[in-house]
């Protein structure tokens, strides 16, 4: 398979891009908008076809190229059925399985970060998004936010994984790269080392982040995957 992590540094956003050696198939995960051009460079040079570009949920920080690459490859566009983005063109749930090419992915719905959260699981890593980060996880404050209902998430669903799966997250704000299952089951500060739910719950309540710099233009924009106007349109026709 083969795997590229790509960064975006005003968002530090992680997208993540894997192609079919035999088919030249290629799915990219978390896509940013600003970045579109540099995805279809890179898909040429490494001779791939664009086929799927998966959301792990409705991000607050940054625009999806989700549109944009529909536009210009026709690739297809996958998020979660509760994102709140009706303009993709699959609407996923938990346990759906997905193949492009060679690629097998399992979608796993890791709510608690928003209502519409999953993580996707393709050979021995997972893609997490905002649920699971390196040493953290996403804030419970907005989109539907619950800290209960992320601890589960992780708890019960990600943390039940083989301990050695990789996880690759859709941001990490030091510059980390990749952690395991292990490694924030055993050490992750929010809740690894067997933090209860109730400890979770009152370290997420007392985080006092401030307001998303983006969220304003972000969100409505990735309601409509990118291209505000379409979901208006896609109502009225």
């Amino acid at each position: 398979m083969i795997f590229r992590q790509l960064f975006e540094p005003d968002t530090f956003t992680y997208s993540y891009l894997l192609g079919c050696e035999r088919t030249r198939k290629a799915i990219i995960i978390d896509s940013v908008e600003s970045e579109a051009d540099m995805y279809m460079e890179l898909l040429d040079d490494l001779d791939l076809t664009l086929i799927n570009t998966l959301e792990t949920h409705v991000h607050a920080d940054h625009i999806t190229a989700a549109g944009l690459l529909r536009d210009r490859l026709g690739s297809k566009s996958i998020v979660h059925r509760d994102a709140g983005a009706i303009c993709a063109d699959l609407l996923v749930t938990d346990g759906v399985e997905l193949q492009v090419g060679d690629i097998e992915i399992k979608v796993l719905h890791t709510p608690g970060h928003t209502s519409g959260c999953v993580s996707y699981v393709i050979g021995d890593r997972v893609f997490t998004g905002d649920a699971l980060l390196i040493n953290g996880c996403g804030r419970t404050d907005f989109q539907e936010g619950d800290a209960g209902t992320l601890y589960d998430s992780i708890t019960k669903k990600l943390f039940s994984l083989p301990p050695d799966t990789l996880v690759f997250p859709a941001h990490d704000y030091n510059r980390k790269t990749v952690s395991t299952i292990r490694q924030e089951i055993d050490s992750n500060a929010r809740l690894g080392a067997g933090k209860s739910k109730a400890e979770f719950i009152t370290i997420m309540h007392n985080l006092d982040l401030p307001y998303p710099k983006y969220i304003d233009e972000a969100l409505p924009a990735n309601q409509a995957c990118g291209q505000p106007g379409r979901d208006t349109l896609i109502r009225q026709g």
